[in-house]
């Protein structure tokens, strides 16, 4: 769920807000992870491995709030619910 949880002070220069957002990665058939957040449309990455995966998600989360800060577009709220199913086939 995202939410502005804090305003940080980053090296004394400037005011940042804090933004939590759910990810789902996906293990790829060649070993390799993808990544994507479902608050933000189109925010997907990947990468050769788990650490490598997690890093880009993570700058591909900030450029893009970034990019819609700089458009003064809204931040999206996160609404999601995320549960495991059970059906019988």
């Amino acid at each position: 769920m995202m939410k502005k949880s804090n305003v940080v002070r980053e090296r004394g220069k400037r005011y940042m807000e804090e933004y939590n957002y759910t990810i789902i990665l996906e293990k790829e058939d060649d070993g390799g992870y993808h990544a994507f957040c479902p608050a933000l449309p189109g925010c997907h990455t990947q990468g050769d491995n788990y650490d490598e995966t997690m890093i880009n998600i993570k700058d591909a989360i900030i450029i893009y709030i970034e990019s819609l800060k700089a458009h003064h577009e809204p931040i999206p709220k996160e609404d999601i619910t995320i549960k495991p199913l059970t059906v019988t086939v």
